[in-house]
């Protein structure tokens, strides 16, 4: 359904607001101390344009107004009861209906076919690098926010995120050993397509010649050609 504030920062807002009532400074701080930037894109400026937001649509509201010596006025917002109900709502979506999503990596591996399967093994065994290197930096980071005292409910999206990665490191692995012992079904029709485009001069004759042998990779045929490529 749609949201009438849809930030998924704003989602964090209400929950931080759940747990008291809170102003702007105050909720940055407590999401960052939670690690929440990195599940939540936020910065302190959009934060402000969020919570404005958030009252506009009923779901947060002021209730109280302070000065600490010098610095400039901090208001307290708390929820309201549609605030509330929107959270329950929006939270419970969320985590029962699966969204499609469009990582990069995903459309990476979509046009993959035009390039080269060696130089697509390639490019996986430097991600499979990457991928260990930032599975070992999730992890390290888990271990401290649990030995600073944080419970693991406040931090269970980073172990999530930490099981996608294992997740998509074994995949990778197992696309680089298919790779590696030629046991792709499609990596001699790959590779004929991109040996005929070399020899293509971009005759008539040529791309006839190249578009009756892409058809043996169907997988890239039509996206090929749509978009006007060799």
């Amino acid at each position: 359904m749609k949201r009438r504030v849809s930030n998924p920062l704003a989602l964090a807002v209400l929950a931080a607001l759940f747990e008291r009532s809170m102003h702007p400074y105050e909720l940055a701080a407590m999401l960052k101390g939670r690690g929440k930037e990195q599940s939540i894109r936020m910065n302190y400026g959009s934060l402000y344009t969020v919570v404005d937001a958030l009252v506009r649509a009923g779901f947060i509201e002021p209730v109280e107004t302070f000065r600490e010596g010098r610095r400039p006025e901090r208001t307290v917002y708390a929820l309201t009861v549609s605030g509330r109900a929107e959270l329950r709502d929006w939270l419970s979506e969320i985590l029962r209906c699966p969204a499609k999503e469009y990582p990069e990596f995903e459309a990476g591996l979509s046009l993959m076919p035009v390039l080269q399967p060696e130089e697509v093994l390639r490019l996986l065994r430097e991600r499979a690098v990457a991928l260990d290197e930032r599975i070992a930096e999730v992890r390290c980071s888990m271990e401290q926010m649990l030995a600073s005292g944080m419970r693991r409910l406040f931090i269970i999206e980073t172990e999530y995120h930490a099981a996608l990665l294992c997740a998509e490191r074994s995949w990778v692995h197992g696309i680089i050993a298919e790779f590696e012992a030629g046991a792709h079904e499609d990596l001699d029709a790959w590779r004929d397509y991109h040996a005929l485009a070399r020899e293509t001069t971009g005759s008539r004759s040529g791309r006839a010649r190249e578009r009756r042998r892409a058809r043996r990779l169907v997988m890239i045929e039509e996206p090929i050609e749509s978009s006007g490529v060799g």
